[in-house]
């Protein structure tokens, strides 16, 4: 079985989530848009006619792949989901995905085999397999069969987003040629592809979490960030720790990227946390 959630876990806080008789639901309004649940257009990576990419999640964990379908529709991005892998292969033929989220155990016949069957006609479709955390087998298996990366469970909405976006920008064939892997605010750069950070020209030092953590809020400038909203996008979805975390690694990036400079992350009070040019 692909990996369970355990009852306990802290459960998803943005104010994006909606439930209906129990049941998460992932529709995002033109309500959302105006909060800023909806990725600027300036910021979304689509096809060179301007229609969106087409992301096929499969994971037979629904909740899971209702947080997925959640945070994927927030890039702007079409999203449909399958439980098993006969009706990823269904799904897959009429919706033909530019990019697969594929858990590598699913109940009738793995994501290797899946993966396998989509590309019997020659097709290219990337693929971003799902991993049990202590599972080398699986990830070495999944790479080795041609996948073209992977993430383990539990792993950060942010991480998986930015990932599906890398392997996206790869495919220069099907995206506009006008993306680019720096997000820019102000004199901060940071570098989706390479990793590095710069502010004035000068290079900066992060950590994973705290680059993770600082992507997140350069996406979202002059976007007010709730401890909740970070919490869910930067960390693990099933992470067990307090908000107390937010503010001690938004102290470690003060340190980093304001010290002795203008200030570019505020907090407001009440409310989050902001970034903006200084």
């Amino acid at each position: 079985m692909a990996y369970s959630q355990t009852s306990h876990k802290r459960p998803t806080a943005v104010s994006d989530c909606a439930f209906d008789n129990g049941v998460m639901s992932t529709s995002l309004t033109a309500a959302d848009s105006e909060r800023g649940q909806l990725r600027p257009a300036s910021a979304l990576l689509h096809h060179a006619d301007g229609s969106p990419i087409r992301i096929l999640v499969v994971d037979d964990e629904h909740t899971l792949t209702d947080l997925l379908q959640m945070a994927l529709r927030y890039e702007g991005w079409e999203v449909k989901s399958a439980a098993s892998g006969q009706q990823a292969l269904t799904v897959a033929r009429e919706f033909n995905p530019d990019a697969v989220v594929l858990d590598i155990m699913l109940p009738d016949i793995d994501g290797l085999q899946v993966m396998a069957r989509m590309r019997e006609g020659g097709g290219e479709t990337p693929v971003l397999f799902l991993t049990a955390k202590d599972s080398l087998d699986d990830r070495i298996a999944g790479l080795t069969a041609g996948g073209d990366d992977y993430v383990t469970k539990p792993f950060s909405l942010e991480e998986l987003v930015a990932r599906l976006r890398s392997l996206l920008r790869r495919s220069r064939a099907l995206i506009a040629d006008t993306q680019d892997p720096r997000i820019v605010v102000g004199d901060l750069v940071l570098d989706e592809d390479s990793y590095e950070v710069t502010r004035a020209g000068e290079p900066i030092s992060l950590t994973a979490t705290e680059f993770e953590l600082l992507r997140y809020l350069m996406r979202n400038p002059r976007r007010v960030l709730s401890k909740a909203q970070i919490l869910d996008r930067v960390w693990s979805y099933d992470f067990g720790g307090t908000s107390s975390v937010v503010e001690l690694y938004i102290s470690y990036l003060r340190k980093k990227i304001d010290a002795g400079r203008s200030p570019m992350i505020h907090t407001v009070r009440g409310a989050g946390y902001m970034i903006k040019a200084a």
